[in-house]
């Protein structure tokens, strides 16, 4: 199996929710199954990315949102063992329990850093014990586990201070050994059979778009059904395009009860990557398999950006990287050449570049909306011999450097930004009391 294909399968998993609240519920459920007896009390201590993405995120299996009750309702109902989708089975008497824990003041939540590296230490006391969790880098990463003190489980201190906080710390990352033309090379001819797996993201990712379409509880899903002229697959591609990728998106924001297929930890980013492309296949009778092709270049060039970024920063990266890989892949379907990859995403690190992350929560959908003009109006130009040249801005000699660029603008470069988001919605908070 190619090195390419190894990467996309490690990174590509179903999230029920956005994977924020996922990863705290996952955390707490993990700390609580170390300590029986009754819960006195749950503590969170979160990066700023985490702390932000799931401040006012919809959580499934209720109508609640945000961190404090995610990680009481992963104390109460979650399973370790189902990772991001440990809220899964969640009950109506689960959701009564949680809401105890909070209304009794028994569930705390803080902000522990302004960084980009993703951070969560879980701490449940029970009437017998108490056990922490800390996980670091990726959503379900477990680094450490203590129970009443004792440490039970640690990886290896190397491994945990590997990567620095910007994310240009530690060894290069295997994704930015290779330049574009590689990875278009790579799409091309890796054999198909390689890459079969990739069609469980779109059956995820459509069972939740149809979840979207069906409940009344989204908005931007039955306007976008309009103006796609009340069809799922029109002649239009760029319509049904958002309307697949956005239905999906609010679908999943306002935390209906299906998974999204993820890629560098996002469920939003999985759903950029993948379901604008198949809004391209059915529209242009495309085969399966360049379906297939062009979503593995699709994933790569967004783990391109994101090993840049960061996990988790104050810039979008579900429009800027996910955005910026559809759009190539985008091009290679049109059959289009590196140069006009190249050039596509000279427009999009010229146009959204900087858009904000301020968490998961209904922007989301807006965020994908922006992010599917831009990228197909980023194609069309490029397409057409029109592109910012790389004397401009952000803009690289190279492919490389630009999506390098376009990473670096969220981490470091947007620190201060993460600070004034989190600044934002603790004073939001304050005006409100209690935790979120």
């Amino acid at each position: 199996m190619h090195e390419l294909t190894k990467l996309i399968r490690e990174d590509m998993k179903p999230a029920l929710g956005v994977t924020e609240p996922g990863a705290i519920a996952f955390a707490a459920a993990k700390a609580r199954s170390c300590v029986p007896g009754e819960v006195k009390s749950i503590k969170v201590s979160m990066n700023s990315g985490m702390y932000k993405n799931a401040f006012t995120c919809g959580i499934p299996g209720t109508d609640q949102v945000g961190s404090a009750y995610a990680a009481a309702l992963g104390t109460v109902a979650g399973d370790p063992e189902k990772g991001l989708e440990c809220l899964a089975c969640v009950t109506e008497e689960d959701n009564a329990k949680a809401r105890e824990l909070i209304r009794e003041g028994k569930v705390k939540t803080d902000l522990d850093s302004i960084s980009s590296r993703i951070f969560i230490e879980a701490r449940v006391e029970t009437e017998t014990g108490t056990a922490a969790v800390t996980i670091r880098d990726t959503h379900t990463h477990i680094v450490k586990i203590t129970v009443n003190g004792e440490t039970v489980f640690e990886t290896a201190k190397e491994e945990r201070d590997e990567q620095g906080d910007s994310g240009f710390g530690g060894e290069e990352h295997t994704i930015h050994r290779y330049t574009l033309a590689e990875l278009a090379s790579y799409i091309e001819t890796v054999d198909a059979q390689e890459l079969a797996f990739i069609r469980e993201a779109y059956e995820v990712n459509l069972r939740l778009f149809n979840l979207g379409l069906e409940s009344s509880k989204t908005t931007f899903a039955r306007h976008l059904l309009k103006l796609n002229g009340g069809k799922v697959i029109s002649d239009d591609e760029q319509a049904t395009a958002s309307l697949l990728c956005n239905a999906a998106i609010e679908a999943r924001v306002i935390g209906l009860d299906a998974p999204a297929m993820s890629i560098t930890g996002s469920g939003a980013h999985g759903i950029i990557a993948t379901m604008p492309l198949y809004a391209a296949y059915k529209v242009n009778d495309y085969t399966e398999e360049q379906l297939l092709r062009a979503t593995a270049l699709s994933y790569l060039v967004c783990m391109y950006i994101k090993e840049y970024s960061g996990k988790l920063s104050a810039f979008c990266g579900c429009a800027i990287a996910a955005g910026s890989g559809m759009a190539c892949a985008l091009v290679w379907l049109r059959g289009g050449s590196v140069d006009d990859m190249t050039h596509t995403l000279d427009n999009m690190a010229s146009s959204i570049t900087g858009m904000i992350c301020d968490g998961g929560n209904q922007g989301c959908t807006m965020k994908g909306i922006a992010a599917v003009d831009a990228a197909y109006k980023s194609v069309e130009f490029a397409m057409n011999g029109i592109y910012i040249a790389d004397v401009h801005g952000i803009n690289g000699k190279t492919p490389e450097e630009t999506m390098r660029n376009m990473g670096r603008i969220a981490s470091p470069g947007m620190t201060g930004t993460e600070k004034t988001i989190v600044e934002i919605f603790d004073a939001k908070q304050k005006k409100r009391g209690g935790d979120v």
